[in-house]
């Protein structure tokens, strides 16, 4: 923890989706590569660079998920009763109040990692805003992900955010759904951006032992797996830690189940919502990258900041992105939640039954400064 107690000293409607700069005259940077319409924005695209290859390793694992879960962590700090300045990068600077917080259980690891790259590139960007571009980066190492715009201008947070305002996997449905209403989300959005987070991501330090568990079979690639595997029938922990943490075993071997992805699943309010992104790989990904913008201008006057959508890369299409059963399953093994439509017809993996590895945890690779 020794990057976050130096950082603690450091204080630092827009139509979606896919960013298309083409029709945008854009100018040469300095570094004779990269073209921005803005020229404020040439100077993000070596930090790109810089997080791509170092923090990220070129790969969709456990710092780009953590990234991911920083970005809504941050960005969630906000409510119009409690206060809170939402996607402004208190975490980061306030870390030594905002890691008290239960919900904010396991954040000081990618706190850890991508610290240094904040301080190094702090001439460049706010807190918030690279926290938000970080996150924004980190979903186009992941196949299948949308490239989702990327907004820069936040000021540096004034204060950290009040406590119990990030969802929690053992709260309830109504809670879960109240707390994201109260900042304007409907019930639809928030299985998007809950679910489309959670098909790139595992277990971080909810349940001992269980770190890099993943969510679904497929963690590495953002697909519609999590939507099918949530409602196949699970069993609890025997040892009961997985009802005081809000997991629970599933039927696939080496994955666990959110509590709150289970009442989403299956919550009236929620489940049909849920079953229609299986297997709609498109309309996932619309409706994620739509959600994830949206909490990017929380606490934020958009109309402030500089679009500076070019710097995201290119996003990686998904080569074999159907979702299917795990062998030996088939649809009498889903819990049916969804009373208005048919559950999609799909295939049963062939096979006996294997286990889904842990995701890899993250070795950092960092060539950013120390601070100073």
């Amino acid at each position: 923890m020794v990057f976050n107690i130096a950082l603690s000293a450091f204080v630092l409607a827009l139509p979606l989706l896919l960013v298309d700069a083409a029709s945008t005259k854009r100018s040469m940077c300095s570094d004779g590569r990269s073209a921005a319409a803005n020229s404020a924005c040439c100077a993000v695209f070596p930090v790109v660079e810089d997080i791509v290859d170092n923090l990220f390793t070129n790969e969709c694992g456990d710092s780009a998920h953590g990234a991911l879960r920083l970005l809504f962590h941050d960005a969630i700090g906000i409510s119009p009763t409690a206060g809170g300045g939402g996607a402004d990068g208190s975490i980061a600077t306030f870390n030594a109040t905002e890691l008290t917080f239960p919900a904010n259980l396991g954040i000081d690891d990618i706190l850890d990692d991508l610290g240094p790259f904040l301080l190094k590139h702090s001439n460049v960007l706010s807190a918030g805003d690279f926290i938000q571009l970080a996150g924004a980066v980190s979903l186009v190492q992941c196949p299948g992900a949308p490239r989702i715009p990327f907004f820069m201008g936040r000021p540096a947070p004034v204060a950290a955010s009040p406590p119990n305002l990030v969802p929690q996997p053992t709260d309830d449905i109504t809670t879960i759904l109240d707390r994201f209403g109260s900042v304007g989300f409907s019930p639809a959005e928030v299985v998007a951006v809950v679910g489309g987070s959670h098909s790139v991501a595992g277990a971080d330090d909810v349940v001992p032992n269980f770190e890099g568990v993943p969510f679904d079979q497929t963690p590495a690639q953002f697909d519609t797996q999590i939507f099918v595997d949530v409602l196949l029938r699970g069993t609890a922990f025997t040892d009961g830690q997985g009802a005081q943490s809000g997991e629970s075993e599933t039927a696939v071997a080496g994955t666990v189940r959110l509590q709150s992805d289970g009442l989403l699943a299956r919550d009236p309010r929620t489940a049909c919502t849920w079953q229609s992104f299986v297997n709609q790989q498109s309309k996932m990904a619309q409706a994620f990258g739509e959600a994830v913008l949206k909490l990017s201008f929380l606490g934020q006057n958009q109309h402030e900041l500089t679009d500076c959508s070019e710097v995201i890369p290119q996003a990686i299409a998904l080569k074999t992105g159907a979702a299917t059963f795990p062998p030996g399953k088939t649809v009498k093994d889903i819990e049916l939640s969804c009373n208005d439509a048919k559950f999609p017809n799909l295939r049963t993996q062939p096979g006996p039954a294997t286990t889904v590895s842990p995701i890899p945890q993250a070795v950092s690779t960092s060539t950013a400064a120390p601070a100073s």
